[in-house]
C-alpha cells in the first residue's frame, strides 16, 4: 500500500543548544575569543653573542651602502624593462595631465552634444509598447465597454455586499462572481447612466431586481438574469488563450461600492496561467497589475480592442504586496457560463460527501493524519454504497495523497461521471482502502464544508469518543 503520511516529521526537540556556551567569551568588539587549555605566558632565554672587531663593523657599513645602491639601481631598470615607460620629469607630467584633461573635456563635449541630439519628445509611453498598431485608445475601449458593466447589490441577513457584472445578452443576462452574492437574500443590478431616460433618474430608477440563474462556487462563477425596458448593450468577449504577458489590460468596476462606479484603470497582463488557491478551491487565473479593489470583483477584465478576456475575481491584501489583481479567464468561464444558463448547475462527478479539512495543528496535536474529514454522508450515494462512513479522514485517492478538499477535488474533476475510484481512508488507527463509484454531482456538496454544520471542536470530540477518550 502507497504511504500517505503526507511528509510530516517529528520536530526537532533538542534544537536549543548553542556551542557558544561553552570554552568562550564575548568581546565588545562582536568576536568571540576563546581561552584555549594549556596556554600560558613563558620567559625565553636568548645568550648574548660575542661583540664584532671595528674593522668588520665599517667594511659590513660599506657593503650594506653598496647594496642598496646595486638593488635601487636594479630595480629601475627591470621595471623599465618590465613595462616599457621610461620615467619623465615632473614638467611633461603635468604637460601630459594637461592634455587628458583636455581630452576628456572634448569627449565629453561630443557626449553631450550627441545625448542633445536625442529627440525624447516623441519616446512611446508604457501604453503605446504594451499594445499592438491596431489597438483601440483606451478613451474608446472605455466608451465601448461601460455600458456592459453593471452593479450588483446583495442583500445579507447582516447588511449588504457589492460588486460588478458584465452584460453577456441583450435580453439581461449578466455575469459575475459566486462570492459576490454568496448567502443573498436577495440580489438587484444597477444599470450605467447611459440607460437613464432622462437626466433627473435617480439611481433607484435604475436598479432592477435579478434572479439568480445559477452558480458556481468551485470556478466562483454566477449567472444573474434581469428583465429591462429596453434592449441591453452586451460586451464582446475576446479570447484568454490569445494574450501575451505584457499586453495592455483594463478593469473596469465599482470600488469600494457604487459612489465609484464605472471607474477604469489600466496595466499589463503580468502572467498567464497563475494556479493559486484561494480559500479551498484551486482556481487558474490571469495575473494583472491594473488596479483591482473591493467591489471590483465580476467585472470585465479587456483586452487592447475592447474584448473581455477575464472577469476580476482577487486581488492579494495590501499587506503582501500592490500590483497584484486575478482574474478569471473567459476560454475557462464559458462552458461554466453555459452549463448555468442551461441547467442552472454544473455537472461534475461527485463523492457524496461533506466535511472540513483536517490543518496541520489538529494532525499534529491528536496525532492523525491530515486530509479531509467526512461529517456526513449523501444518502444513496456512491460514498455511502462504497462503505464511507462519518469520521473517515480521506487521505488518498487514486493513489495520489491529499491534505485538503482542493487536492482531492483536483483529482476528482478529472475523472468521469460513473467512474470507479479508489478511497483510501483514516479509520480507527488504520488505512483502508475503498472504491467508489462517482454519482453525477448538481450541486457544489464537494466543494466546502458550508453543509457541515459542526465545529471543529465537536468533530474532534465526536472523533475522539470513538477510541475512548
Amino acid at each position: 500500500m502507497n504511504d500517505f503520511n503526507n511528509g510530516f516529521n517529528e520536530r526537532d526537540r533538542y534544537s536549543g543548544y548553542d556551542s557558544r556556551s561553552y570554552g568562550s567569551f564575548h568581546d565588545n568588539s562582536g568576536y568571540t575569543n576563546f581561552n584555549q587549555a594549556g596556554s600560558a605566558n613563558e620567559f625565553y632565554y636568548s645568550p648574548k653573542k660575542p661583540k664584532a672587531s671595528k674593522g668588520k663593523k665599517i667594511l659590513t657599513t660599506v657593503v650594506a651602502i653598496l647594496s642598496v645602491i646595486a638593488i635601487g639601481t636594479t630595480s629601475v631598470v627591470g621595471y623599465t624593462l618590465i613595462t616599457g615607460n621610461n620615467p619623465v620629469s615632473k614638467s611633461n607630467s603635468v604637460s601630459a595631465n594637461s592634455s587628458s584633461k583636455d581630452d576628456g573635456k572634448s569627449s565629453n563635449s561630443s557626449a553631450d552634444d550627441s545625448s542633445s541630439d536625442i529627440d525624447r519628445s516623441n519616446l512611446p509611453t508604457i501604453a503605446q509598447l504594451s499594445t499592438p498598431k491596431d489597438a483601440m485608445p483606451i478613451p474608446d475601449i472605455v466608451t465601448k465597454v461601460s455600458p456592459s458593466v453593471v452593479g450588483i447589490s446583495s442583500i445579507l441577513s447582516n447588511g449588504t455586499a457589492t460588486g460588478t457584472g458584465i452584460v453577456m445578452s441583450e435580453d439581461g443576462y449578466i455575469i459575475t462572481n459566486a462570492h459576490v452574492i454568496e448567502g443573498a437574500k436577495s440580489v438587484s443590478v444597477l444599470l450605467p447612466k447611459s440607460y437613464a431616460s432622462d437626466s433627473n433618474a435617480k439611481e433607484e430608477d435604475l436598479t432592477l431586481k435579478a434572479t439568480v440563474v445559477g452558480k458556481d462556487t468551485q470556478t466562483d462563477i454566477a449567472v444573474l438574469k434581469i428583465t429591462a425596458k429596453s434592449k441591453l448593450t452586451a460586451c464582446e468577449f475576446g479570447k484568454s488563450s490569445e494574450i501575451r504577458v505584457g499586453e495592455v489590460s483594463i478593469v473596469i468596476g465599482n470600488p469600494l461600492g457604487f459612489s465609484l462606479a464605472n471607474s477604469v484603470t489600466s496595466g499589463i497582463i503580468s502572467a498567464k496561467d497563475r494556479v493559486l488557491q484561494i480559500q479551498d478551491r484551486t482556481m487558474t487565473l490571469i495575473q494583472t497589475d491594473a488596479s483591482i479593489n473591493n467591489g471590483n470583483s465580476g467585472g470585465p477584465l479587456i483586452n487592447a480592442y475592447g474584448q473581455v478576456i477575464g472577469i476580476t475575481s482577487a486581488k492579494v491584501s495590501n499587506t503582501y504586496g500592490e500590483g497584484l489583481g486575478f482574474a478569471i479567464p473567459i476560454d475557462e468561464a464559458m462552458p461554466i457560463i453555459q452549463s448555468l444558463m442551461k441547467d442552472g448547475f454544473v455537472k461534475r462527478p461527485s463523492l457524496g460527501v461533506a466535511g472540513r479539512n483536517v490543518s496541520a495543528t489538529y494532525a499534529e496535536y491528536y496525532n492523525i493524519p491530515r486530509g479531509y474529514q467526512v461529517v456526513t454522508v449523501t444518502k444513496g450515494s456512491g460514498a455511502e454504497k462504497g462503505g464511507v462512513k462519518a469520521g473517515d479522514i480521506i487521505i488518498g485517492i487514486n493513489d495520489t495523497s491529499i491534505t485538503s478538499i482542493s487536492e482531492l477535488n483536483a483529482v476528482k474533476n478529472k475523472c468521469k461521471i460513473g467512474d470507479t475510484v479508489k478511497l483510501t481512508v483514516y479509520r480507527d488507527g488504520k488505512m483502508v482502502d475503498l472504491k467508489v463509484q462517482l454519482d453525477e454531482s448538481k450541486s457544489t456538496d464537494d466543494n466546502s464544508s458550508s453543509k457541515a454544520q459542526k465545529s471543529y471542536d465537536e468533530l474532534y470530540r465526536e472523533y475522539l469518543e470513538q477510541f475512548g477518550y
